[in-house]
């Protein structure tokens, strides 16, 4: 009977050591996040809401003020700061920028971005934004990307649906086709070059696939210990594995670009060096603008000007490509259960443009009359936001204006997908697909400060690209509700998927039929 019970009050004691030093853990956090397990922390309620996590993350943040802490295992050293309130998002992404970067463990879990300019910070940071921001506003750039744009969707996107619409059913998985559309859309932006994606065979695109995979397995690297994706990395197997060899694929792709525009620009010059003045009037893609820019401030070597463009692609491809499939998809779902807000898209355009004859592209010119489409485009945008979370770590040990501490290497994280749904921004109609929200008595649109309306990014890193982005969506967006009509297949399954963009799990698929006004 001793021998028994020994064992047994050795055990229990064991067991209340543990939930002692647990306890004696999260008695220093403000406001923990989940229940703190003895060695675990508070990974396993985490893995358990995994597959929701963004719902989850939503009512949880609600349920502790906007802020919450949480600590992973003891011995992965993970402690976190997750917040929605937009005093936290404006003291840390403009007030007190400098104290925040993105770190070195973002560049390690990122690892497929290079050093781009989501990457980056400090004076490398700089350099890539004011490089970016410089050809962003060339005219002829722009030029060029609206050209591009018009063109994807006059020559491809309605020629794809109407040939859709002549096959039995009309069913189709409309992000597949989205996805299709920006991707060859931002490979002709960026590199000048078109993979034809979206073609009426449906192809699988070997690059396009690789890109995906890398995104996903960016996600998973979030989900668990640093220890544990490093081990898998270094051992190639599961999820790491599939990262090694998509970004294998995408890099082969992207370098033999590269290659073949180094070689294109040097045919196309006399003297095999490449002058920015001689055709500053023709539309250039902006690998050609970044080799031109290159050349023009003697790079050292060309191997080192590769990687560099390399990079530089890869973060344009996340900016330019997933994030307006994730904005065109989630909102054609909204307006296609939301028929009110669907017949007043229709009347402004007919209002508009109702005398041009089907079918119909608008011009650049055409879309910044949408107002009622822009709001919807917001709206759509705040409830399902393109990057859900955002990253940051502290420099230097500081206090956010909630009251929380942050010391360096710690992680904060913004829910952009919680602060859309949060009533204390938003109002108690926040979970409400209203348009009107965005538009003023007067006709125009509503400003929203980014530190609120978060889906651009917000003080210095504020996104380069935000209004082509709307024109791209605006364009796709009024076309297609034009010219058809889109009705969700009944009883499809429509889930955020876990990924570091937020697409839908199963797709969109829709039956398309042609639209009679």
């Amino acid at each position: 009977m001793i021998m028994l019970t020994i064992p047994l009050v050795l055990a229990v004691t064991f067991i209340i050591t543990l939930f002692l030093f647990a306890s004696h853990q999260t008695k220093y956090l403000k406001t923990p996040a989940f229940t703190n397990w003895p060695f675990l922390g508070m990974l396993p309620q985490f893995l358990w809401n995994i597959s929701q996590i963004h719902d989850f993350s939503a009512k949880l943040l609600k349920s502790k003020g906007g802020t919450i802490e949480f600590l992973g295992p003891w011995f992965t050293g993970m402690y976190g700061v997750i917040t929605t309130d937009p005093l936290n998002v404006h003291y840390i992404m403009s007030k007190s920028f400098d104290n925040f970067v993105k770190g070195d463990l973002f560049r390690e879990m990122f690892e497929p971005f290079g050093l781009g300019i989501f990457t980056t910070d400090s004076d490398q940071w700089k350099y890539n934004r004011n490089l970016l921001q410089y050809l962003f506003k060339q005219r002829s750039f722009e030029a060029f990307q609206e050209k591009i744009i018009h063109n994807k969707v006059e020559k491809s996107l309605i020629p794809i649906l109407n040939h859709v619409l002549q096959q039995k059913g009309s069913v189709v998985d409309l992000q597949d086709v989205f996805n299709r559309f920006t991707f060859d859309n931002i490979c002709l932006i960026i590199l000048g070059h078109d993979p034809n994606c979206l073609s009426t065979d449906f192809p699988e695109v070997p690059s396009e696939k690789a890109f995906n995979q890398a995104e996903e397995s960016i996600f998973y690297r979030h989900t668990v210990p640093i220890c544990v994706w490093k081990l898998q990395s270094w051992l190639q197997i599961g999820e790491e594995k599939k990262m090694t060899e998509a970004c294998k694929v995408f890099d082969q792709f992207l370098f033999s670009c590269i290659a073949s525009k180094r070689e294109e620009l040097k045919k196309n010059c006399n003297k095999n060096e490449i002058n920015a003045e001689s055709d500053d009037a023709h539309h250039v893609d902006m690998l050609t603008a970044l080799i031109r820019e290159e050349k023009n401030k003697g790079s050292e070597s060309e191997a080192l000007g590769d990687k560099f463009l390399r990079d530089a692609a890869f973060n344009l491809f996340v900016a330019g490509r997933d994030t307006i499939t994730s904005a065109l998809t989630w909102l054609f779902y909204l307006v296609a259960t939301h028929p009110l807000v669907e017949a007043k898209i229709l009347e402004e355009i007919k209002e508009n443009f109702g005398y041009k004859e089907k079918p119909w592209i608008l011009s650049v010119d055409d879309v910044k009359k949408l107002v009622y489409l822009h709001g919807a485009i917001c709206e759509a945008l705040r409830l399902f936001p393109p990057i859900p979370f955002e990253r940051k770590e502290a420099v230097k040990p500081d206090i956010l204006p909630s009251g929380h501490h942050v010391y360096p290497n710690n992680m904060i994280l913004f829910s952009l997908y919680a602060m859309g749904r949060d009533e204390n921004i938003w109002g108690k109609d926040c979970l409400e697909f209203k348009p009107e929200r965005w538009i003023s008595e007067r006709g125009g649109i509503v400003y929203a400060p980014s530190y609120k309306f978060f889906s651009f990014n917000a003080g210095p890193r504020t996104c380069l690209g935000r209004e082509l982005a709307f024109i791209q969506v605006k364009m796709v967006a009024a076309s297609v509700l034009w010219n058809y009509c889109v009705h969700v297949v009944e009883d499809h399954q429509v889930t955020p998927n876990l990924s570091i963009v937020l697409l839908m799990e199963h797709g969109l698929k829709v039956k398309i039929t042609k639209r009679g006004i």
